[in-house]
């Protein structure tokens, strides 16, 4: 065994196969000597050497990517260009997944979904309400041109709606008695 794959993708491969061959092995084993397998040839030089050896062969990005089970982009982003650009890739994308979210977190009320999961109901349920003037909301307009929509439950005081009788009942047909203002955040 083993011309062309690493070491450590030779371990992880005799590993799987003493799995394989011992009766009663625990499952949870097996399938973790399949990912790490899996995980070991992705990364495996031998990977990489023989894409460019394809390339050099004549095949094209769309036979490679068959072959490897992707989508030629994804192809093309794992395996095109030097050692250093792949490298220089896989680096700018390990920092773009650490980066946090793009959502603030410092703004006032809930969000839709936080009411909702708060009051048990749907996010529809949310915006009808708001709409009926069952609950308190606002459009909260960054600097930056993103909105978001904000909830306030129990009268919160940060809500600054005009905020007129709610409606007297479900109707559906009836028009909302709230008007909603729009200010933008401080």
């Amino acid at each position: 065994m083993g011309y062309f794959l690493a070491p450590s993708t030779r371990v992880a491969l005799s590993r799987l196969v003493t799995l394989d061959t011992a009766p009663g092995s625990a499952p949870l084993e097996r399938l973790r000597a399949i990912r790490s397998l899996l995980f070991e040839l992705d990364a495996d030089p031998a990977t990489l050497v023989g894409v460019r050896d394809a390339l050099s062969g004549g095949a094209d990005w769309d036979e490679i990517a068959d072959t490897a089970g992707l989508k030629p982009a994804a192809a093309k982003w794992r395996w095109s260009g030097t050692d250093a650009e792949i490298a220089a890739r896989q680096a700018a994308g390990r920092k773009r997944s650490a980066r946090p979210s793009a959502v603030p977190t410092d703004l006032p009320g809930l969000s839709v979904s936080e009411a909702a999961a708060q009051l048990g109901v749907t996010a529809q349920a949310i915006y009808l309400k708001l709409s009926r003037g069952k609950l308190a909301g606002r459009t909260v307009e960054l600097p930056d041109g993103r909105s978001y929509k904000r909830v306030f439950l129990n009268e919160d005081p940060d809500a600054r709606l005009d905020r007129a009788e709610s409606a007297a009942d479900n109707d559906p047909t009836a028009s909302p008695r709230c008007t909603l203002t729009t200010e933008p955040s401080p």
